[in-house]
């Protein structure tokens, strides 16, 4: 029993640990852009070497945030049942889910560590008396812990959990064995067993890194390349802005923000028969543009949305439908996380790509509403009268939320401070006015809001990185080359091209997520893009709109997946609930794709 009771307390020991180094790195990083911005401003010296100092925080968090995304059971997979639940008897196919599971995060621990042991050997400072090693060493770390709590997690019994270390020292002993190779289809089978293991609910990450890990051996490539594309997509200059934009929606669907804007759209456009919908496109739209994932808004806002839609005499299926389509909505709205991470990839301006999803953001929402107008009209909903001393009243208890935009949309677009400082201030804003002017946050439920948004922002960050290997692959093999050749001998025009795209990122969008999505598929679809003449902005607003729609896409889009389990409702009447607004949604990205100046008629 002693020994027992020692290792709880180190365990959570390490638990709160875990938790302060991530609250305080957060902090860290939101801190030196804004300190950085004021020092721009008094013209005074500012902190040397910040802006790669928040770049490798991001690293940092990223790695923290997928450490207690395992520990919470949250890590993103194409499965709602939680794999790692300590079950009682084993299950093959979810065996082979956590047996690979395991073996990927040893790999990817034994690929960091090779690479921090060149870097030690060979330093080079990313700051003053801050080597670059010092700062990879939270992947060696980030993969162990992860590794160790999916052991500890699968199994209850000893025995059954030995399972996992025996494979993996047989799996090791085969790996070093050239041989097998020539004898045995690894790769093939290899593949086969990542796929039942997605299946089964390991994460999504598994699936890309144990896909490029088995690629990289195959070729005699030591699986250190792996970790190294890792460090390289995450470090980007840009990429710190998806902890801190995502933080400073969580702050926003903490407090009780959303019922203010509620309030105030009901009151500007509650007289409008079908209202309340437009009032929820817009709402659903703001939110998933800061948050940077649909599936965030539909778990945040649907408890608010659902009882105000069923209230005013919508129907249940009308209102599911709504919901879960507008949680989708937003992504080509500043500041979004999907364009910054298409911008860091295919090496396109992010500024750009927000100027160029203005036009289509917008159609998006005026069909979503137009559409809401017609199903309104038709449910025979009575609209109230407009009020002009209330919606003043309403205005003015959220003005300071009101300016939100305005003040993202003028940092974005002002050239006044970069996109990171832009997200700092915004987030330190949105503290401010949450915590002491609304007082809707208490200072002691902060951590916990850090937290859960370190671990949503882990959950990607992994992806992204081991989604950086698996692409780096693919470039090394060629395989852009091939599909371009292939392209060109096969497709014959360019309006055959963007039908044929559509059609596969919709496929995409259905099987992927959107930020793996855009790390492994945009570097294929890049170069094909330019033979045929396709601007580059325009196929990134093309690209996000389409796997907008992808989540939404049956029978395995993930928002439909979200939308039953947080309504509790079955998969067919979601289906049914969600196809009007399907069709809506299709119709908006065939205009889109085929009118190339809705994209660029503001760049031009």
């Amino acid at each position: 029993m002693k020994s027992q009771s020692k290792i709880n307390h180190v365990v959570n020991r390490l638990k709160w640990g875990e938790n302060a180094l991530a609250f305080v790195i957060f902090a860290a990083m939101t801190l030196l852009p804004v300190l950085e911005t004021g020092a721009r401003l008094f013209n005074t010296n500012g902190i040397p070497a910040s802006q790669v100092l928040v770049q490798h925080f991001t690293l940092w968090i990223g790695f923290l945030g997928a450490v207690l995304a395992t520990r919470q059971n949250k890590l993103l997979a194409l499965t709602r049942e939680p794999l790692f639940d300590e079950a009682e008897k084993p299950h093959l196919g979810k065996w082979i889910a956590k047996v690979t599971t395991f073996l990927v995060l040893v790999a990817l621990t034994w690929g960091s560590w090779e690479l921090l042991k060149v870097e030690m050997q060979y330093p080079i400072d990313i700051a003053p008396n801050i080597p670059r090693w010092l700062a990879q060493i939270i992947m060696p770390i980030g993969f162990g812990l992860m590794a160790v709590q999916v052991y500890f997690k699968s199994y209850k019994k000893h025995i059954h959990r030995i399972s996992l270390v025996v494979v993996g020292l047989l799996f090791s002993i085969s790996a070093i064995t050239d041989a097998i190779i020539d004898v045995i289809p690894v790769v093939g089978i290899g593949l086969i067993l990542l796929l039942i293991a997605l299946r089964y609910g390991a994460p999504i990450f598994v699936g890309l890194g144990g896909a490029a890990a088995l690629f990289f051996w195959a070729d005699f490539i030591p699986i250190s390349a792996i970790p190294t594309e890792t460090y390289r997509i995450v470090v980007s200059p840009t990429l710190p802005t998806i902890p801190l934009f995502t933080l400073a929606g969580y702050l926003l669907a903490e407090s009780k923000a959303s019922e203010r804007l509620v309030n105030v759209f009901r009151a500007l456009f509650g007289w409008i028969p079908g209202g309340t919908p437009i009032i929820i496109v817009v709402l659903c739209a703001f939110f998933t543009a800061l948050t940077g994932g649909s599936g965030v808004t539909i778990l945040a806002l649907g408890g608010l949305l659902l009882p105000l839609l069923l209230k005013e005499g919508y129907s249940r299926s009308f209102s599911l439908g709504l919901i879960t389509v507008s949680g989708s909505l937003g992504l080509l709205f500043p500041p979004s996380l999907p364009a910054i991470i298409y911008g860091v990839t295919a090496g396109v301006s992010v500024k750009d790509i927000f100027i160029a999803g203005l036009i289509p953001g917008i159609l998006l929402l005026v069909m979503m509403s137009v559409w809401s107008l017609y199903q309104g009209k038709k449910e025979r909903i009575a609209p109230k009268p407009f009020n002009f001393k209330k919606a003043v009243k309403a205005c003015i208890d959220t003005k300071w939320e009101l300016v939100i935009p305005v003040l993202i949309l003028f940092g974005v677009f002002g050239g006044f401070t970069t996109l990171v400082e832009t997200a700092a201030l915004t987030v330190v804003y949105i503290f401010l006015v949450e915590v002491y002017l609304y007082k809707d946050i208490r200072l002691r439920d902060l951590p916990r809001i850090v937290i859960d948004c370190a671990t949503l922002i882990g959950g990607v960050l992994i992806i992204l990185g081991v989604a950086m290997g698996l692409t780096s692959y693919l470039i090394d093999a060629q395989i852009p080359i091939l599909i371009l050749t292939w392209a060109k001998s096969t497709i014959a025009s360019k309006y055959a091209f963007l039908l044929m795209l559509n059609v596969f990122l919709l496929l995409v969008g259905c099987l992927m997520d959107i930020f793996s999505a855009i790390i492994v598929i945009v570097p294929l679809i890049a170069p094909l893009g330019v033979y045929f003449g396709i601007d580059p902005v325009h196929l990134a607003i093309i690209f996000i709109a389409n796997l907008e729609l992808g989540f939404l896409t049956p029978p395995v889009g993930m928002n439909l997946f979200l939308a039953a389990y947080r309504f509790d409702e079955d998969m067919p009447k979601i289906y049914q609930a969600t196809l009007p607004f399907f069709l809506v949604r299709l119709l908006a990205v065939g205009l889109i794709t085929y009118i190339p100046i809705l994209t660029l008629g503001l760049l031009q």
